[in-house]
């Protein structure tokens, strides 16, 4: 039987996303490794989904796949998989042939979303404060914890992410993944106005205000508290509303869209 390719010193070439099982001669085989495949999509569509949200990949900006395999470090297949999701979450338009879009923000559409996302996100408050097991209450009170002792001190960066993990409890508490795929993506949509808002707003670094919200969420739906955990939905929503004011007013639109030539301080000759 032949052997393995080696490399100098009589080392074998790895190789990635495969695995080693033993056959019954005791012959070494190679044989793909699902679960690191199915790692490598959810880590490059959380990647990217990363860079967009803190605006490193630019409201607007074009790339290409070759750019973004530099930017994440991982093969094509993952990243054209994750490419192809954030397309569907409307966060990257695809151009055949004329490569990546990331896409801008849209102030009037993404206020437009905002009632969708109300009635659903009501839905899964409302089903996490009826099923949420004793697992999913003490991560939510561990969650609560954090934001409390970090209130006075918490960046954007770091808010997010708890952010993120607040909605991923509340979607497994409410048992219920058909919403999800609504969901999430509304999520990453408005983490990314929400990153764009607190970084570049005069005043509006702070974070206090919006993790006092999220902390009545977590506080009711740990309780079991629906009614309560409704209204706080709502008064999440509702800040969330109040912060587009502020942006349709005051935010360089070159920040939505970098195709958007910047305007001039100063009049022109």
């Amino acid at each position: 039987m032949a052997k393995n390719p080696s490399n100098g010193g009589g080392r074998g070439l790895r190789v990635v996303g495969t695995e080693e099982e033993t056959s019954d001669s005791g012959t070494k085989q190679k044989r793909p490794a699902r679960t690191n495949r199915v790692n490598h999509f959810e880590l490059a569509y959380e990647r990217i989904e990363n860079l967009i949200v803190k605006c490193e990949l630019k409201p607007g900006s074009e790339l290409s796949m070759q750019d973004l395999q530099d930017l994440i470090g991982l093969g094509r297949t993952p990243i054209h998989h994750a490419v192809n999701r954030l397309a569907l979450d409307t966060l990257i338009i695809v151009r055949p042939r004329h490569g990546l879009r990331i896409a801008p923000i849209d102030l009037s559409r993404e206020r437009l979303l905002l009632s969708l996302r109300k009635d659903i996100e009501r839905f899964v408050i409302e089903l996490a404060a009826q099923r949420s097991g004793a697992s999913h209450r003490n991560q939510m009170l561990h969650l609560n914890r954090i934001l409390r002792e970090r209130r006075e001190v918490m960046d954007i960066n770091e808010f997010n992410e708890i952010d993120r993990r607040i909605d991923q409890l509340m979607l497994i508490a409410a048992g219920e993944p058909f919403v999800e795929h609504t969901l999430r993506p509304l999520h990453t949509i408005f983490r990314r106005t929400g990153w764009l808002y607190h970084r570049q707003m005069p005043g509006s670094a702070d974070l206090k205000a919006t993790i006092d919200v999220h902390l009545s969420v977590l506080d009711a739906v740990a309780n079991r508290h629906v009614d309560a955990a409704l209204q706080a939905s709502d008064a999440l929503i509702a800040f969330v509303d109040d912060m587009f004011d502020d942006l349709e007013a005051k935010i360089d639109p070159s920040l939505l869209d970098v195709s958007i030539e910047p305007l001039c301080s100063q009049p022109r000759d």
